[in-house]
């Protein structure tokens, strides 16, 4: 539901939200779930469950890996938005956007989509590969199942184009700090506010960022300026080399920056 969006930003008071990106399924089912049942106490307020694809186009190395592991563990778009349910078993708060490729989505059907993500209790969803152009009949559904479909705002992004890419878009927007895959290297933190300013002036909504945050020192100076910091590839990988716990001991401090500090806007 959007207003459990809405909620958790209300809820931290001035503080930036931690957005925690993990992949569904990755190495295997069980596991995968310990490390999504155990984030919110870990300092996550909002958490992208990965949805594995053939073809990740915006994907790094590290989280291209994760999706073949989760791919050959047997993880489905239906598998994973079973793991939202069970989550849902035992927290009602914490939202959850599951974050993927159209082709799985458009598969399964548009409507027969939403109508299962909000039976698995999903929030919303980021379609990486589906622009606003063509996105007319999934956000339609989304509105009837009253889901967030979140954009990705990039530093080519325009005046020209950013009214067409925050119109329709609920929750947040999503800020790509960089050009690139998940991983590369980030925008200097001056770029960064003044984009952050654009997007949240036209959207009228918080603006959070990622794609390449990956220490606790840069998510707090993200924090400063943002509604929000997303991680994914560090996490990604803490979880592949150091199991469940050594992810979590990532995500606190994580968390702890992200929270560290009042921001400037929203």
């Amino acid at each position: 539901m959007t207003k459990r969006i809405d909620e958790t930003f209300k809820n931290l008071d001035g503080k930036a939200a931690f957005v925690a990106y993990m992949m569904g399924g990755d190495p295997d089912r069980a596991i995968s779930m310990e490390l999504l049942n155990a984030m919110p106490d870990a300092g996550v307020d909002i958490i992208e469950l990965g949805i594995p694809f053939t073809d990740p186009m915006a994907d790094g190395p590290v989280i291209e890996d994760a999706g073949i592991r989760a791919r050959k563990s047997g993880t489905t778009l239906s598998s994973v938005l079973d793991m939202a349910k069970e989550f849902r078993t035992n927290n009602n708060t914490t939202p959850i956007i599951v974050m993927g490729y159209c082709n799985p989505i458009h598969q399964m059907g548009y409507e027969a989509f939403a109508a299962n993500a909000k039976n698995s209790g999903v929030d919303g969803a980021i379609i990486v590969d589906l622009p606003p152009e063509e996105d007319t009949e999934l956000r339609a559904a989304f509105d009837v199942h009253d889901l967030a479909l979140i954009r990705l705002a990039t530093p080519t992004t325009d005046e020209a184009r950013l009214p067409k890419v925050v119109k329709g878009t609920k929750g947040f927007v999503y800020y790509v700090s960089m050009t690139g895959v998940t991983g590369a290297a980030m925008s200097k933190p001056g770029a960064i506010k003044d984009q952050v300013a654009k997007v949240r002036a036209a959207s009228g909504l918080p603006v959070v960022v990622g794609f390449g945050v990956k220490t606790p020192e840069r998510a707090k100076e993200i924090a400063v300026d943002a509604d929000g910091v997303v991680v994914g590839t560090a996490i990604v990988k803490a979880m592949h080399e150091d199991g469940v716990e050594g992810a979590l001991d990532l995500i606190r401090s994580l968390a702890d920056a992200a929270h560290s500090l009042g921001k400037s806007g929203f």
